[in-house]
């Protein structure tokens, strides 16, 4: 089995270099498809060791070679395979494969060609050792991969300032929170000695209390900024200024589903300190319902899935707060498929409408793109957590834990945010591909995608729809690594289904009645919980003003009083120094014998003069 993990781990990688030595070269075709064929060589192998793994064979544990050795310190190139790993590196090579033959359409065009689908590829191994190590360094280091390879893809295209502004915001915000991961790490292995995770698990009851607390919180805020968690958050949204294959990558499959992960792999630490947990909890909850009502009235297609995204990390991070790790790891496997599913089918849209994002201005789109138009709303009704649909098992799965636990204000909170994401995701499919056609008065002329590009597509809408029926075989997999989250809603079980589809369906009624006859009066856009919403509630507002503005104003002051006046004055004079007295002595070596002459003769006095000096100190000591 070693060598399906080592094909599942290094085929990505393999088709990153491939496509890198053309990088620079026009644009060919062939890059495309081998790097797509290499992840598919990828997701075959994870399968591999998936079935090997439910058949009941032992988890995979590989030391590939030794990294580190410095006195105690033993850190290998490991990898495991287990229940946790196995369904993460199906999740990301399934989805990435089918993002990677997408993109041969939706890249087709640029002159980047090459250099995206190495970017990509190298963007799905970094994610792949980030999963698959068996420390926490091997998956710092993953880590570090995803955020540069997500730098990359988002500033794509850096001839556009807004490009590469968003990629550098994603890339310092993240920064920020790696500290704090790092800060973790460093006290886990000055606390047990190691970075193993079956090593650090077993010492972690035996940790004082406090180190815990400080462990657990320490690598939680390296999930805030990988996730995207409240106050870490304003990157999401600004990183759709990438190439739409990118974001469905980063939302449905990679960099965001690090923090989650990361929360359920080091299970045993939370488990041990619950009033971090419960604070975890609570904010998934917050972003839940935050990120939601940003999307209420946003004008942008890909930022509305944006924090559609944002919104569903907090469910996810509510489960693992409160403990139901499985069903958070089941939420995550879920919202991937149909989350990657609505980004593509934007990407779509985008390509048809010549970049176009305002959904205001189109309208209509069901007539010439039908296909797309069925692919998204099956991804917005599994989104909305329709039964028979995925979202249906897997979110509602998370408001049940809520109200099992008795944490019914958390509940309350998912309950309505779960109303507001059914409204916001159909208020998308009315304004794209309902109402009157207002893209015909703005000249536009749209066209369905590619069929490969569809068919591409066709998995994911399928995932979403048959998903949430595999819940019992799920769980029994996962459960042999994770904790099994017992609570007891059996006596309510029916009305919390009830409850909940009824505001799901409420929310879809609402937006199609809506929005039947295309966007509200631009009166109602005048009120200021409008202008709250769609301003971010003035966060990166009050960051730029607060954080962004004063540190280049400090920046700038340095440059000018310190570094200009005074290190740069400093080398300035040292160097005038050494060049003026070169000058002035150069004429020792002019050739001159009577001047040579005079030179020795003055050397000769003033080493006598040191020689009559040192022995009168002699005589005198």
């Amino acid at each position: 089995m070693e060598i399906y993990l080592y094909i599942a781990l290094f085929a990505p990688l393999v088709g990153s270099l491939i496509a890198g030595i053309f990088g620079a070269s026009k644009k060919l075709l062939f890059t495309g498809i081998v790097t797509s064929s290499l992840l598919a060589l990828s997701f075959f192998s994870s399968i591999v060791l998936l079935v090997h793994l439910l058949g009941g064979g032992d988890e995979i544990h590989v030391e590939m070679m030794t990294w580190i050795a410095a006195g105690e310190l033993y850190i290998p190139f490991g990898f495991l395979v287990d229940e946790i790993s196995a369904t993460m590196m199906m999740v990301v090579t399934l989805v990435s494969t089918l993002v990677h033959i997408y993109s041969i359409g939706y890249m087709k065009h640029d002159a980047g060609f090459n250099r995206f689908f190495s970017y990509l590829s190298a963007f799905v191994f970094s994610m792949m050792v980030l999963v698959m190590s068996d420390n926490f360094a091997g998956l710092f280091i993953g880590w570090e991969g995803v955020g540069l390879c997500s730098w990359l893809l988002i500033g794509f295209w850096y001839k556009k300032d807004i490009a590469t502004w968003s990629a550098n915001e994603a890339f310092i915000m993240n920064r920020i929170a790696d500290l704090g991961m790092l800060i973790g790490i460093f006290l886990i292995y000055w606390n047990t000695g190691s970075l193993q995770y079956d090593t650090v698990f077993a010492a972690a009851p035996s940790l004082d209390e406090t180190i815990l607390v400080l462990i657990a919180l320490f690598l939680f805020i390296g999930a805030m900024g990988k996730s995207a968690q409240f106050p870490l958050h304003t990157w999401l949204a600004d990183a759709m200024e990438g190439p739409t294959p990118v974001s469905a990558l980063i939302h449905a499959a990679t960099m965001v589903t690090a923090g989650v992960y990361l929360v359920v792999r080091a299970h045993p630490i939370y488990e041990l300190t619950p009033d971090v947990s419960y604070f975890i909890a609570c904010v998934g909850a917050f972003v839940a319902i935050f990120a939601a009502s940003m999307a209420l009235v946003n004008r942008d297609i890909k930022r509305i899935i944006a924090y559609s995204t944002l919104s569903q990390l907090g469910y996810m991070f509510v489960a693992a707060g409160l403990g139901a790790y499985w069903v958070a790891l089941f939420h995550l496997m879920a919202h991937a498929f149909f989350k990657a599913l609505l980004f593509l089918g934007a990407g779509n849209v985008m390509h048809a409408m010549r970049d176009e994002l305002d959904p205001y201005k189109m309208g209509g789109l069901f007539k010439v793109m039908k296909y797309t138009a069925i692919l998204m709303i099956i991804a917005s009704v599994a989104l909305a957590g329709i039964f028979p649909l995925a979202g249906f098992f897997s979110k509602d799965k998370i408001l049940e834990v809520a109200f099992g636990s008795e944490n019914y204000i958390l509940w309350g909170v998912l309950w309505v945010s779960a109303g507001l994401t059914a409204f916001y995701s159909f208020r998308l499919i009315m304004l794209t591909f309902f109402s009157d056609s207002r893209y015909k008065k703005l000249g536009f002329d749209p066209h369905e995608a590619y069929p490969y590009m569809l068919w591409a597509m066709a998995p994911l809408a399928l995932l979403a729809i048959i998903a949430g029926w595999f819940e019992h075989q799920f769980v029994e997999f996962v459960t042999q690594a994770l904790p099994m989250f017992t609570f007891n809603v059996a006596d309510v079980v029916w009305m919390l289904i009830v409850v909940t589809t009824l505001i799901a369906l409420g929310g879809i009624a609402l937006a199609i009645w809506t929005y039947r006859d295309g966007p509200l009066d631009p009166k109602w856009e005048r009120n200021p919980i409008h202008k709250l919403l769609i301003n971010e509630y003035y966060i990166p507002a009050a960051y730029e003003r607060c954080i962004s503005r004063p540190y280049r104003e400090l920046s700038a002051f340095f440059w000018k009083e310190v570094d200009l006046k005074v290190v740069d004055y400093t080398v300035d004079l040292i160097a005038s120094m050494v060049y003026g007295s070169g000058k002035k002595t150069h004429t020792m070596q002019n050739g001159n014998l009577s001047s040579m002459l005079g030179w020795v003769a003055a050397g000769a006095v003033l080493l006598l003069l040191a020689v009559i000096f040192s022995s009168g100190i002699q005589v005198a000591g």
